[in-house]
């Protein structure tokens, strides 16, 4: 848990399967159009700005990690549409979701925002789970089940071996949370190469239009 990091850890080591040039497909929630949560992120800029060893989070890349689906080079386009698909159809009757962001929190790799609560957000991973397992099998479904902290981050750490506790006390001075309504997810086309940058696959609503 958060609480339990006592010192900063480099979030862009390269994880297996990422190198330079690669991107991953992956379902996110995406909160670029969310006003409250650029507010608060605006007010707490340039205190993130102030630490060295954080790189905080343009606005228009905040999002919501959710489920995973694979690298890019490795799912076809037509299995990534029967996916997209399955995923669209489970999701369209879940309704939005309203949770709240924050307080702001930091662990050893990042400062985010946590979400409250997780069911609503966890069901919707769970449906997006079985779509995947409907095109792939259920033995091919990526990242485990269990585990699952949904949270917005505000930036990474570039750093490790920091002592934690004088950016936790300097974060205690921003206790806001903000209330936030998601109403759909997006596939996404995901690079790492300079920090989190994507472009949209698919966005699936998660209420049936009606005319």
């Amino acid at each position: 848990m958060a609480g339990d990091d006592i010192e900063t850890r480099d979030h862009w080591w390269w994880r297996p399967g990422w190198r330079p040039g690669r991107s991953f497909y992956t379902w996110h929630f995406l909160v670029d159009d969310q006003p409250e949560v650029h507010d608060l992120v605006a007010r707490m800029r340039p205190d993130l700005d102030d630490v060295a060893i954080l790189d905080p989070i343009p606005p228009q890349w905040l999002h919501m990690t959710t489920q995973g689906v694979g690298f890019a080079d490795e799912v076809g386009e037509e299995e990534l549409a029967a996916i997209g698909a399955a995923v669209s159809e489970r999701v369209a009757g879940l309704g939005s979701i309203r949770v709240t962001l924050g307080p702001v929190v930091a662990d050893a790799e990042g400062v985010h925002l946590p979400v409250r609560p997780v069911e609503a957000v966890a069901a919707a991973r769970r449906l997006v789970r079985e779509a995947i397992a409907e095109v792939w099998g259920q033995g091919r479904v990526p990242e485990a089940a269990e585990g699952f902290r949904p949270h917005v981050s505000l930036a990474y750490v570039n750093t490790s071996g920091v002592p934690l506790a004088p950016l936790r006390e300097m974060l205690g001075r921003h206790a806001d949370a903000v209330p936030v309504t998601l109403s759909c997810i997006a596939l996404i086309d995901l690079n790492r190469d300079e920090g989190y940058r994507w472009r949209t696959v698919l966005t699936s609503p998660l209420s049936l239009r009606t005319a």
